[in-house]
């Protein structure tokens, strides 16, 4: 799936924002930087609220404003914001096997579904969820 789109679970997305790139596997890090090369690379708006949700609970603390630095964060080369559509919320609620309730992770595994992409992860329960091969999920 050469042009399939790779989305960042939201703790991958920050790392990759905050320069982290060694909390990346190795073959995580290649994935993500071929996926940014050829475009592909997305973030889900849903990880926009869960990082606006933990800067205000003060589990994350950002030198800008959450808005501003989201702004530069999506203007990040090889990066685009993938939307929440009718259908992504439409097949969070339908999603296929055991999956748990957390409402963004179901989000983002819609997204990834309905895209023909892939999440990439260090979620235990979201991989666990893809050797169901419901979706495909990737080894941050």
């Amino acid at each position: 799936m050469p042009d399939a789109p790779l989305l960042l679970d939201t703790h991958c997305w920050i790392w990759m924002q905050f320069g982290w790139i060694n909390r990346f596997s190795a073959q995580g890090r290649v994935a993500v930087e071929q996926a940014a090369r050829r475009g592909v690379l997305q973030v889900s708006v849903i990880s926009v609220w869960e990082l606006g949700m933990l800067e205000a609970k003060g589990r994350l603390e950002l030198q800008m404003s959450c808005s501003e630095w989201v702004r530069e964060a999506l203007a990040t080369p090889g990066l685009s914001l993938a939307p929440l559509s009718p259908e992504i919320a439409l097949e969070s609620s339908r999603l296929p096997g055991q999956f748990h309730g957390d409402p963004a992770d179901r989000i983002l595994v819609a997204t990834a579904r309905t895209s023909g992409g892939r999440l990439i992860t260090k979620d235990r329960k979201l991989l666990e969820y893809g050797r169901g091969r419901h979706a495909l999920i990737l080894p941050a």
